[in-house]
């Protein structure tokens, strides 16, 4: 006897094959059958009139930071994602050097909720997290930035020899923990204090296990394309695949212009045989850290040296100065920016607003205005930004070498502010908006995107298409009506139209409601 038999479902199965009608049967928490099936099961779930498809695999993750605390992960599941990567942007939890683990802490505080930081090796958080338990299914990126911390803090320097060796070492250590690759998050320190004999040489160890390498790159604005060519020779210098992670096009002026150019290039390379690919969350707003907009060499030391530096008169004074001059060039707006989260109650009041309309209600100047939420938050503040236009983002999302990532994390419907509604909503919307309404393409390649893509560039053997003795992470929903329900102003709400989700065959979402369940796996490479 079957544990779940669904029938006559219209079965997209994430290979950009054409769908089909068939009956799938679920045992054990693989797909045991599929095709005609009249045997008996002890579930049967009709399928008239909905899509059978695989679970949906978020390769750009934050979750490392919330999963521990948050495991039922309500802003993954009801939106349909069954495994998530995390560790992206040179940002994960481990590997940690206990005598730099409060710079880490400090740094990641605007991510983290509550993690204890009671390991060094990525084996031991990701054994941690398996322990705890989890909705989905979760697997792990290196960052950069972590084992730079770990090796020499926040100095704005080359490395020494020794210095390089325990990068090497450490990038090492949690490839053979079951680590995939490593990623960089060069807008921000002190992964921009590193270039790319730095970051090549620590990211070599990565080829010995079949890793990738994934990139925030340096720039996504005037300089975005140097930074697609930086981003191509670490990969070369290394010998390893290549992503670049959310692909946009910030800057007005660059818009509609630049995306031509960079999607050439990628194109043009992939011709001629180097392994690149990209993903992309289907907005035009972005989110990170309020502290983003400052200069680099602002955040020489880490984070409480920065906050030191922004009470200085002196310095804050040339702060104000190189920041007015750089928002000036590109077109930037203090408008665009709204205060996503705080961790304070007595500044509750700022979130949802933009740093202008903060900056009306304290009578101070925006430039002002954000400092001074950045020194009553010791640095902790989330904001969404809005740079990039649809235009770009449409052109993006149709490239055959695209796949679909939210740069979200996991969260529950009850969480503090007005996150990113791409933490709730980044799937569906990319099927029901762009997919159904837009007709960018198929609902097969839409699928792809978002399954087997990702699936394939991580390296996940057992999942992310619909194939007899993969593990049975699906979701059913009805195309005519799945939209992402999540907006900026009111995005903590499930979408419409994911009607189960399965992970490993338990059912974990029915009808936009979170069963309880935590029947997903910490996945780990090679194992």
């Amino acid at each position: 006897m079957y544990d779940i038999l669904f029938k006559n479902a219209k079965i997209v199965d994430g290979t950009n094959s054409p769908w089909y009608r068939a009956d799938l049967a679920v045992k054990d928490g693989k797909i045991a059958k599929i095709g005609k099936i009249n045997d008996e099961a002890k579930e049967v779930i009709d399928c008239e009139g909905l899509v059978l498809s695989p679970g949906f695999i978020d390769i750009h993750s934050h979750s490392d930071f919330t999963i521990y605390n948050i495991p039922l992960s309500e802003s993954r599941i009801l939106q349909g994602v069954t495994t998530e990567l995390g560790g992206d942007c040179g940002l994960s939890p481990a590997p940690v050097n206990p005598e730099r683990v409060d710079l880490l802490k400090r740094y990641v505080g605007f991510l983290d909720m509550g993690l204890p930081y009671t390991w060094t090796r990525m084996s031991e958080y990701l054994d941690l997290i398996e322990q705890n338990g989890t909705s989905t299914n979760y697997a792990q990126m290196i960052g950069q930035g972590t084992i730079r911390i770990a090796a020499m803090g926040f100095e704005n320097r080359e490395p020494t020899e020794e210095e390089l060796a325990y990068m090497k070492q450490l990038v090492r250590e949690a490839m053979e923990d079951g680590a995939y690759g490593m990623s960089t998050g060069l807008i921000y320190p002190p992964g921009c204090f590193s270039f790319v004999d730095e970051i090549s040489e620590v990211a070599k160890p990565l080829a010995e296990f079949g890793g990738f390498y994934e990139s925030h790159m340096r720039n996504e604005s005037d300089n975005i394309i140097d930074s697609v060519l930086e981003t191509m020779e670490v990969g070369r210098r290394a010998g390893i695949p290549v992503q670049i992670v959310h692909h946009k096009i910030t800057g007005r002026k660059n818009w509609k212009i630049k995306g031509h150019a960079t999607l050439a290039m990628v194109r043009k390379a992939r011709e001629e045989g180097f392994d690149i690919t990209m993903d992309q969350y289907p907005y035009i707003a972005s989110a990170t850290t309020l502290t983003s907009f400052l200069p680099k060499w602002a955040m020489e030391g880490g984070m409480d040296v920065m906050l030191e530096r922004l009470r200085d008169k002196e310095t804050i004074a040339k702060i104000k100065e190189e920041v007015t001059a750089t928002r000036a060039k590109s077109l930037a707006l203090w408008s665009d920016i709204m205060i996503a989260s705080v961790f304070s109650e007595k500044n509750a009041w700022t979130m949802g607003l933009t740093v202008e309309q903060m900056a009306e209600k304290l009578g101070m100047d925006p430039f002002d205005a954000a400092i001074w939420l950045i020194l009553e938050e010791k640095g902790d503040v989330n904001q969404v930004t809005f740079g990039m236009c649809e235009e770009d983002v449409e052109m993006i999302m149709k490239e055959d070498f695209v796949m679909t990532g939210s740069d979200g994390s996991g969260m529950m419907l009850d969480a503090v502010g007005v996150p990113h509604p791409r933490n709730f909503g980044t799937f569906p919307r990319v099927i029901g908006h762009y997919c159904r309404e837009r007709k960018l393409f198929s609902l097969e390649k839409a699928i792809h995107k978002m399954t087997g893509m990702p699936s394939a560039r991580i390296g996940l053997n057992d999942r992310g298409v619909i194939k007899e003795g993969m593990w049975a992470d699906l979701v059913l929903f009805d195309f005519d009506t799945i939209i992402d329900t999540p907006s900026y102003t009111n995005p903590k709400q499930p979408c419409e139209g994911i009607k189960r989700v399965y992970v490993n065959g338990v059912l974990t979402a029915k009808d936009g409601v979170h069963t309880g369940a935590k029947a997903g796996k910490v996945l780990r490479k090679g194992r």
